[in-house]
């Protein structure tokens, strides 16, 4: 397989999501798949604007976003977790492209965030290249 994919990662946790990043790319090139851009972005709220300006991209065949959405002590992240992800699903059906959620959360606890970084930015190329083929 080969394909060029762009991966956007949000900030507000850089150490765990730049692990993140490092994983998913791993799994991108054992796939066969480029990663021809990586775009930060501030948090959860601004990943559906990047995924939907890379997805306009006639060479980009699909996306990963990699993230994390922490439990706060009010419905926020659970709120703005659900919009972002509705977000990212029609985005996928308006592009007819595929979007490989690595997102951890919403509501992830701390304890929940470290065994799941790898699993998460693995799965999310794993999807992906499962949709592009």
């Amino acid at each position: 397989m080969s394909g060029k994919i762009a991966i956007v990662c949000g900030s507000f946790h850089q150490s765990e999501v730049q692990r993140m990043l490092e994983w998913a790319t791993d799994e991108a090139i054992k796939s066969g798949l480029s990663v021809d851009e990586v775009v930060w972005v501030p948090g959860a709220m601004e990943v559906p604007l990047a995924l939907d300006r890379l997805l306009s991209r006639e060479d980009i065949e699909g996306a990963a976003c990699l993230g994390i959405i922490e439990k706060g002590q009010t419905q926020h992240g659970l709120a703005m977790g659900q919009a972002v992800i509705k977000s990212i699903i029609e985005l996928q059906i308006v592009h007819e492209k595929p979007i490989g959620l690595g997102i951890i959360g919403p509501g992830a606890e701390p304890e929940h965030i470290e065994p799941r970084l790898e699993p998460h930015a693995r799965s999310a190329i794993g999807a992906l290249c499962a949709m592009i083929e």
